[in-house]
């Protein structure tokens, strides 16, 4: 009865059935719902990180399922690199090294397959680690250079000031599943070295292999250790053809849209209307060409979507600005005139309309994952290449054609 009353009392997340002599302690079930779902959400997050690392703008993960995770990665010409790392499980953690006979102690092997003595506890977790950097250091090894959290390096400092002159042991721990679906974990010593002084938050380990093995290891430690190993159930890759159709009717639609607004700028703003279409075929090329040099960056279907919003926005600048014009030479004042007092007293205007369009689509690739991050993407990069058509390229293409001449008359 003292130990129901114990249970209840400090523990009431645990249910305790049975009788007096045999008792059975067991979760309730809201509250393994509720840890299966943390469990989920904080594996979500962690592979949202690791994808991140690896550059991929547009990859999508949700949770599918009750125990499942869906993630879509456009765009990647290595599946098996990114699989490795978003699948794997790995932390690392610091323990003192003991003696063979000592009671405290536990044998793990290093990378050669040799005993290694260490203690039961370790000074600290891998939950500690805040940023991993892998480096070169002497004679070309390759090494990781760790930061830790406060109280990580609270830890460590203590430790390395109290047992300067003896060993400490990096172990490197993964999860597996074996033929039976059963999860393993693998244990391996990748360093152990002597504490030559005391250590605060940010030092360094070697023995993490070669230089692409220490850069993966860094990459993970950066994006966190899973909560729960994770395995690969079921993988697809499909192929363009699958995505066909979808495409082409989102480049359709683009064509649709350009080729209107093409023709409404032409006979609307006669000539000047041509000088817009020119500046606004620049702006695709532009955005396009800053597109491809992102990497990471792949054009999908919300990326086409913010390429069709582009068009529309870009022209509103220079519909701004041919309207300012007119204004102006209907006051009566020469073409010259018309031009300059036109962008000038449009630019203030088009400046607010696209500074906060911008803030919106900083905010949505800010929060946002996976296509709301390629539609955002697409969406501030054509803001910035609408600016500079619509403004300065326009303007230039004006003094250009009919600057030089300054009798020729226009119709607008």
């Amino acid at each position: 009865g003292q130990i129901r009353q114990f249970i209840g009392q400090q523990y009431p997340q645990w249910q305790v059935t049975g009788h007096q002599q045999t008792l059975s302690i067991n979760l309730s079930e809201n509250e393994q719902l509720k840890l299966t779902n943390l469990t989920v959400q904080q594996n979500l997050q962690i592979m949202r990180s690791r994808i991140e690392e690896l550059g991929i703008t547009e990859a999508l993960v949700q949770r599918q399922g009750e125990h499942r995770i869906r993630i879509e990665l456009p765009g990647v010409q290595d599946p098996a690199t990114a699989k490795n790392v978003i699948g794997a499980t790995a932390s690392l953690a610091f323990y003192p090294v003991m003696q063979a006979d000592s009671a405290n102690a536990v044998v793990m092997n290093d990378e050669h397959n040799e005993p290694v003595y260490v203690s039961k506890k370790p000074v600290l977790g891998g939950d500690h680690i805040i940023d991993a950097r892998a480096t070169t250091g002497d004679f070309g090894m390759a090494k990781v250079n760790i930061s830790l959290d406060a109280a990580g390096g609270k830890l460590m400092s203590d430790f390395s000031r109290d047992n300067i002159g003896k060993p400490m042991a990096t172990a490197y721990s993964e999860y597996s599943r074996d033929q039976q679906g059963k999860a393993k974990q693998t244990t391996t010593i990748i360093s152990v070295a002597t504490i030559q002084s005391q250590l605060g938050n940010r030092f360094e380990i070697t023995g993490a292999g070669s230089h692409e093995e220490a850069q993966q290891l860094a990459l993970l430690l950066r994006a966190g250790s899973m909560t729960a190993p994770v395995t690969i159930v079921e993988e697809r890759t499909i192929g363009p053809s699958l995505g066909a159709e979808n495409i082409v009717n989102g480049f359709a639609a683009l064509a649709l849209g350009l080729s209107a607004t093409l023709l409404f700028m032409a006979c609307w703003y006669r000539r000047l209307g041509w000088v817009a279409n020119v500046a606004l075929i620049a702006n695709l090329v532009m955005l396009f060409g800053l597109l491809a040099l992102i990497p990471g960056a792949v054009l999908t279907l919300p990326g086409i979507a913010g390429l069709v919003l582009t068009v529309g926005m870009a022209v509103d600048t220079n519909v701004l600005i041919f309207e300012r014009i007119k204004e102006k030479l209907a006051e009566g004042r020469s073409f010259a005139s018309a031009i300059d007092v036109g962008f000038d007293s449009a630019f203030s205007t088009i400046f607010d309309a696209n500074f906060t369009t911008m803030i919106t689509a900083v905010v949505l690739f800010s929060i946002g994952n996976g296509p709301i991050q390629g539609f955002a993407l697409t969406l501030g990069l054509g803001l910035l290449t609408s600016m500079f058509t619509g403004i300065f390229a326009s303007r230039a293409l004006i003094n250009l054609v009919y600057g030089r001449d300054t009798r020729r008359a226009i119709k607008v």
